[in-house]
Order: structure tokens, then sequence, then C-alpha cells
């Protein structure tokens, strides 16, 4: 690149993460001055400037060929061999990450204005917002390990601030104090493996350490000072543990991902993550927060690659959540409950695409999850806004004839979702499926198999509570207008109702301010008990809502058809190779971190001769194992929902009882976490008390008040009043003195 192009690309880099970042600072200091349309305006336009130079740094870097940009733009100081530093590097995955970013949060922010139209903290809420966007592309865009962790910990942050908006409900400050708190737990293992990052290599700037990733390679844990500057080291010095270099780092690393891309046993913050308004959990679940993980581990493939170790363990990690997590969302009845775990789910299988080396494939699903989940999470808040704040499925029904936009909407965003051919969901969700069976057959161990077996299952699970939510909510008897019915008793898949704690909306009706554009917007708001669902007549919400769903419903439908090629295989969209590629041979979309997989673990590129087009592909998806396992689902869930006797589901509940009393109570893991930390607090407590007592009150604080009495006493007794004591004092003194000078003159 000339030097023009490289000062307009820096220019056109720092614009794209400053305009946000001004949009939330005017938004939160001058929300007063600017009200509420200029707080609105001010973010919207921000986002906007920086979807629009993303969209045009996208093109620059696929369309017209450019070079990736890797700079360090500011130095904040110097330490030695090291320096810490603000840096873009920018590929086609980074500018992927920030297309989708931008997009996503655009369009979050024009449904906002509808959803919290009466809110009085309107003004925060886009501040918050436009801060969380600015956080997310600080993340991505990083060139070094150090402003990747400011980015991670930033958006930590302000999703506390966002799933705790509501801060006078108990149950919203409980929900962000979990995933804090959860979130510590795996930033400290993230920390750990950044620190090792540094004293193996001796930097943290992601081209340096990639450069010399091979290194790893066969190492075992040794401490290395700087590998940079002597990598003769690696011969001579001794290995101190069984494990190698490159597995510490990755676990460490992957740690951290656990618990921002909420896997298991660190998933436990997100379904709770609810209690916030519903855009902060399409803006967190669709494209910001929970893939933040998925993308590190995608840009961190050269390491990765390194040990076969920490890919096993990052595969069986992704399985067990791909497939226990979904077989939770059949037995929730809250709305945005459902759509919560199968996001859980989703994250689960772009985590096994990782662990079998299809990173392509990983982020490929990340970018196709991100456009049918927002948009399910946004059709759900559209409903809860038609139903004044309930989201209990239950008291739903029916709601097809009056929001056909919404109803058209959620069908599409599930159909995407499940792996419907020719929806954008297929192409990714069945190539990880295809790479999960190609890498058990290659590799022949268990954990493969597990995971291969996990993710297909998983299928029909997804499939079954998608098709159980969209029956409950717009089809059948339109529940919403018995006011007074047992929710345990109009699904009865579910007989006993379920309490408010159960289903996180403690105060569900009387805890917090906000209203939207039809009376109460969600769960939390103050004068719309039950007894008002009889009188509100179900409606289509207003166009700020209704647009951005539509927005959303085109690429869920079309960007999986048109991307599948480019992104995957190495071909233009209908699968056409390159003159003078060589088969077998796949130069794909994310070149770069990604070049290092090793040829005998590319499963996307060893699939890649059997693309030929999108077409082609949905065809052969007819006669696969995971079309007709989402066909069963899809079955199931209709013959129960839709066509059999209401007693038939009750009776199922009842023979199974047992398997369902345990997803109810998420396999114990809510109370181990609460247990935990409730139980380490007591402990803790306990052993402070002790210390307090025995130690601070009783040798700091009582000990040194008995040694000053005894002192006192001691001394009280020389200070006796009589003139012939102080007299004798005073020669034994200068006895002792001269005693001592003539000592010394000797």
């Amino acid at each position: 690149m000339s030097g023009l192009e490289i000062t307009l690309s820096r220019s056109v880099l720092l614009a794209i993460v400053l305009a946000p970042l001004l949009g939330s600072i005017v938004a939160g200091l001058f929300g007063r001055q600017v009200g509420r349309a200029g707080a609105h305006w001010v973010t919207i336009i921000g986002v906007t400037v920086s979807c629009a130079l993303s969209c045009w740094v996208l093109y620059q870097l696929v369309g017209q060929g450019a070079s990736p940009f890797n700079q360090n733009l500011y130095t904040f100081f110097n330490v030695g061999i090291y320096s810490a530093h603000v840096g873009f590097m920018v590929d086609n995955l980074t500018a992927m990450m920030m297309v989708v970013v931008t997009f996503v949060s655009l369009l979050v922010h024009v449904y906002t204005i509808g959803y919290m139209a009466d809110d009085p903290g309107y003004q925060r809420f886009f501040s918050y917002i436009s801060l969380f966007t600015f956080s997310m592309l600080m993340l991505v865009m990083s060139n070094n390990f150090l402003q990747l962790f400011f980015g991670w910990e930033a958006v930590g942050l302000v999703s506390y601030l966002l799933i705790g908006f509501w801060f006078k409900r108990p149950t919203a400050i409980f929900a962000n104090l979990k995933a804090f708190l959860v979130n510590r737990v795996g930033d400290f293992g993230f920390l750990l493996g950044i620190a090792a990052v540094f004293t193996v290599f001796g930097t943290l700037d992601y081209a340096e350490v990639f450069a010399h990733a091979p290194l790893l390679a066969g190492a075992q844990l040794q401490y290395v000072w700087p590998a940079l500057a002597e990598p003769d080291a690696w011969a001579v010095l001794a290995p101190m543990a069984g494990w190698s270099v490159a597995t510490v780092i990755c676990i460490g690393l992957f740690i951290g991902a656990m618990g921002k891309s909420a896997q298991v046993p660190l998933h436990v913050w997100l379904p709770d993550s609810m209690e916030g308004p519903t855009p902060i959990s399409a803006l967190i679940h669709a494209a910001t927060m929970v893939t933040a993980g998925i993308f590190m581990v995608a840009r961190m493939s050269p390491l990765f690659e390194m040990s076969e170790t920490a890919l096993a363990f990052v595969l069986f990690i992704g399985a067990t959540t791909a497939f226990f997590t979904g077989l939770i969302g059949i037995v929730q009845n809250d709305i945005k409950r459902v759509v919560a775990y199968s996001t859980l789910s989703q994250l689960g299988y772009m985590t096994v695409a990782l662990g079998v080396s299809a990173y392509s494939a990983a982020v490929f699903h990340l970018m196709t999850h991100a456009f049918f989940k927002a948009l399910l999470f946004l059709g759900a808040g559209s409903v809860i806004i038609a139903m004044h704040h309930e989201q209990d499925m239950r008291r739903m029904g029916g709601l097809r004839r009056y929001m056909p936009i919404t109803f058209v909407t959620m069908w599409i965003g599930t159909l995407a979702l499940v792996g419907t051919p020719l929806f954008s969901g297929f192409y990714s969700k069945d190539t990880i499926i295809e790479a999960a069976g190609h890498h058990a057959e290659t590799a022949g161990n268990w954990i493969a198999t597990y995971g291969y077996w996990a993710v297909l299952g998983g299928v029909f699970v997804t499939s079954f509570y998608s098709f159980r939510l969209l029956y409950l909510t717009f089809h059948g008897k339109e529940r919403f207008r018995d006011a007074t019915a047992d929710p345990g008793h109009i699904d009865h898949s579910n007989p006993t109702p379920a309490t408010h704690d159960e289903q996180g909306h403690a105060a569900h009706a009387h805890a917090g301010p906000a209203h939207a554009v039809h009376g109460a917007a969600d769960a939390g708001h103050d004068d719309h008990g039950h007894g008002h669902h009889g009188v509100h007549e179900p409606r289509e919400s207003p166009w700020v809502v209704t647009v951005p769903l539509i927005l959303l419903a085109i690429p869920s439908v079309l960007i999986g058809f048109f991307t599948a090629g480019p992104m995957l295989y190495g071909t233009d969209w209908n699968g056409q190779r390159a003159v003078g590629a060589i088969p077998g041979q796949v130069s794909t979309f994310f070149t770069g971190a990604i070049d290092f997989i090793d040829p005998a673990r590319d499963t996307v590129g060893q699939m890649a001769d059997a693309f030929h087009g999108p077409l082609q592909f949905a065809l052969h998806g007819l006669q696969t194992p995971p079309f007709w396992l989402a066909l069963a689902g899809f079955a199931a869930a209709t013959f129960l929902y839709l066509f059999a006797s209401p007693e038939l589901p009750a009776r199922l509940r009842r023979i199974f009882a047992l398997p369902v009393r345990i997803l109810e109570k998420k396999y114990g893991m809510d109370a181990m976490w609460i247990g935990g930390f409730a139980g380490g607090g007591v402990a803790l407590g306990d052993l402070s008390n002790s210390i307090d007592k025995r130690v601070i009150d009783g040798a700091a604080v009582n000990g040194s008040a008995r040694l000053v009495d005894l002192a006192a006493h001691l001394l009280r007794r020389t200070q006796s009043g009589f003139l012939y004591h102080y007299a004798f004092a005073m020669i034994l003194g200068l006895i002792v003195l001269l005693a001592v000078l003539m000592r010394f003159w000797q």
C-alpha cells in the first residue's frame, strides 16, 4: 500500500472506533442538554458512520485486494523490551467482525427508540450500548494482547451495567453480579494465558507471537526470557513439567473464552442476563460479548494449532455445551430464556468447530448466527411489547393474527436457526457438523466421536424447542385473553406453575420503571400487573421495531447462500474456483492467522473439493442426517403442540419426571455456583472473623494494650514521689555511666 493509503486507513480505522465512543460520551454526560431525541440521534449517527466505514474497509480488503493493516498508533510507555501501545490489526477476519458488530448494533440502536420509549433512563441506555460497541471494536481490532484485554474487560464492565440496567429490581442486580463474578473466573485464566505468552515470547504483539508460534511445537513448559532474542534457549532449557508450553498458554486463553462465550461450566451467567432489556439481550447474545471468545480463539489459531491437547479440551467443552444446554431450552417457558439457551447451544457448535481446526467454519457460523439470533431476540422483544411485558409463552398463543410482521420474521429466524436448507444457518451449521464427522473418522478417539454425536443430537433438540416456541407464541388458542388462567394448565407440558424466581422474574410486575410504545416493554415495569392482560389487545409493533426485524430477516435468508463459497472454500459465491487454483488447496477468506493449520487437520480444506455451489450444497443437505433430525424435531413439536391432545404432553412429563426435573434445575449448576460463591463467602467471613478476633484484636489491639498496661505498671513503681528514691537512681546511673566510659578509655 502507498503511504497515502496507509494514512487514509489509519484515519478511517480511528473514525470507526471513535464514532461510537463520541456518541456515548455525548449521550451519557450531556443527556439532559441534548434530550431524548438528541441522545438517540447522536449515538445512531456514530454507529452508522462506524458501520459504513467498516463496510468500506471490508470492500477494500476483499474486493480491491488491499493489504491487511497492522500498525501501532500510540505508545503509552516503554519498560525494557516491552512497550504498551494502541494498535490495529485489520484483515479479512477483523473486517468481517467489524461489519457484523456495527450492523447489528445499528439495528439495536434503532429498535431501542421504540422499545425504551418511556424509560426514564433513555439517555443512559443509549450511552451504554454505544460504549458497548466501542469496547467490542477495540477488542476485535487490537493487534496486541494488552489492548485485547482492555477491550475484553471493557465489554464485561459495560455488560454488567446493561444487565443491571433496571437497578431497582433485585433479580437484575443478582444477574449482573452473577455475570460479573463468573466472568472474573474466566478472566483469571485468560490473564494467566496472556502472562504465559509474555513470559515465553517476551512480547504481546500478535505478529511477533504468531511468527514464533512454531517454536512451541514439542516444547515443554519452560520460561524463556526473551525467546525472540535467544531462540536457541528452547533447545538447552530443560522441561519443568509434563505439559507443553502451547497447552498451558492455550488452555489459559480458552478458560477466558469459556467465560465470555458461556461454555460449560462458566455458562450460568448468560440465561440470567435476560433480566436486562431485550435490546441488550440481542446485542450481547448475537454479535458482541458472547462471540468474543470464539473470535479470540480463531485469532489465536497459530497457538492452538501447536497443542492437540488444548484442541481436544476445546472440542469436549464445546460438544458438552452444544447438547446439554440445548436440552434445558426444552423445559423453559420464558420466551427470552428459550432463545438464550439456543444461544448457548450454538456457541457450543462454534467451539466444536474450533476444536476440530475448522476455524473458518466457526467464524462463518458466528456471522450467520449474529443475524438470525439478533432477529429472534428482537422478535421476542416485539412480542413482549405487544403482550405488555408478559414473557411467559403459556400466556400467549394466536398472536400471528395480530403481529404478522413479527410472526413471519420469527419464522424466518427459526428456520435459519434449525438449519433449513437454503437459509443462512444451514450452510454454517452443516459445515460444522460435517467437519466434526470428518474429524471423528480421522482422529479415531472418543472425544472426537463424542463431539460429533453431540452436535448431531443437538440438531433435533434445537428444532424441537424452536418450533415449540413458535407454536406456543403464535399458534393455537389465544390464551392471553384469560387473565386468571393458571399457566400450569395452559401448557400441559409443564403443569406445575413456575415460580417467578425460577423464571428470573422476581417482582415481575412492580419492580422497574420502563414502559414502551404500547405500554410496558419488558418484565419489571411498574404499573401493569397480570390482571391487565385480558384488557389490552395485542398489536403489531411500530416501524422502529419492525424495520430492524425485516432488515435482519434478509441476511438470515440470503447471506449464507452468497458467502459460503468465498468464506469457507476460496471460491466465488457459485462455487467456481479461481483460474490456476490447485484442487485440494484452499485459499480461504480468512487468510493470515489461520494459515498455520496442519493440512492433515484442515477439515474444511479437505471438504472443499465436494463444494460445487450453494444450491448443490443445499440439495446434498436434504440427504444428510442433520436435515432428517431437524425434520424429526419439527414433526415432534408440531404433533405435541398443535395436533395432540393436551393430555399427551402432560402424560409424557409425568413419565419423564426425573429428567425433566433435572433440566428444570439446570443440572444443579446454578446451585453449585451460587452455593460455591455463598459458601466460599461464608467460609472467608468465618476465617476473617477468626483472624479479626484472635490475631488483630487478640494480638495487635488487645495484646498491645496489655503490653502498654504492663509497662505502665512497672514504670509507675519508679515514680514513688520520695526524694531519696530519685537521688539513689541518679547516683546508680552515674556509677554505670562512669564504668562504661572507663571501659572505653582503656
